[in-house]
């Protein structure tokens, strides 16, 4: 498990393809490693790794071919910026939101205009993600814990501070890249605990006619 704050910026460092899944080598930068051990958990913008080769400052990981289908480390390559968190331990602070580094799709940045001295992000989710964002709710972008601004259909847009801009990837970003998205856990255990006995045959997820059934509507 992850909070969503960013400990230091990597870069890719190798790429080893392996039968349609890959190997990557981090450069870790300032990320302090002497308490990792192997098969330690470290989140790659936002995507859970495990450790299986460590040096003073680079670690590698095995990607399969499930995360490359749903995370934009199938478009890594070799100098790509990362941002690197390492998992929590039982004394960290809990500065973000829970984050689980198990990436549910990836989204697209539409637009960045100054807000002040803080930059405003939109992005546009997956239809089939958009039901789990809400305004004021957390997101996971690129493994940075952030708050929801606004919500317009799949579009959303996060105010971004400077410290933020300086300590991650985001200021690299460009119009139309495409970015990792994590929705908040809580969020997606609902949905299963709205469905009841029903989630046992369900194909689908919470519609309408469910929250009717519940109560949430007159």
């Amino acid at each position: 498990m992850f909070t969503g704050i960013i400990l230091a910026i990597g870069k890719i460092a190798a790429i080893e393809r392996k039968s349609g899944d890959c190997r990557l080598t981090v450069d870790t930068g300032t990320l302090d490693l002497k308490d990792t051990a192997l098969g330690d958990s470290i989140a790659v913008n936002g995507v859970c790794l495990t450790a299986v080769e460590l040096g003073p400052h680079y670690f590698c990981a095995d990607v399969s071919n499930e995360t490359l289908s749903r995370t934009v480390l199938v478009t890594a390559t070799i100098g790509s910026p990362v941002n690197l968190e390492l998992a929590l331990t039982p004394s960290t602070r809990m500065g973000g939101h829970i984050v689980s580094g198990h990436v549910d799709g990836m989204g697209q940045l539409l637009e960045k205009k100054p807000d002040g001295r803080s930059v405003r992000f939109t992005f546009k989710a997956p239809d089939n993600l958009a039901k789990y964002i809400a305004e004021k709710g957390s997101i996971c972008i690129n493994g940075i814990s952030l708050t929801v601004n606004e919500v317009k259909g799949a579009q959303f847009n996060v105010n971004i501070v400077p410290y933020t801009l300086k300590d991650t990837t985001l200021a690299l970003l460009s119009v139309g890249d495409l970015v990792n998205l994590e929705v908040d856990l809580l969020a997606r255990y609902m949905e299963r605990l709205m469905l009841g006995e029903a989630a046992a045959t369900s194909m689908g997820g919470v519609t309408e006619e469910l929250l009717q059934k519940s109560g949430f509507f007159g």
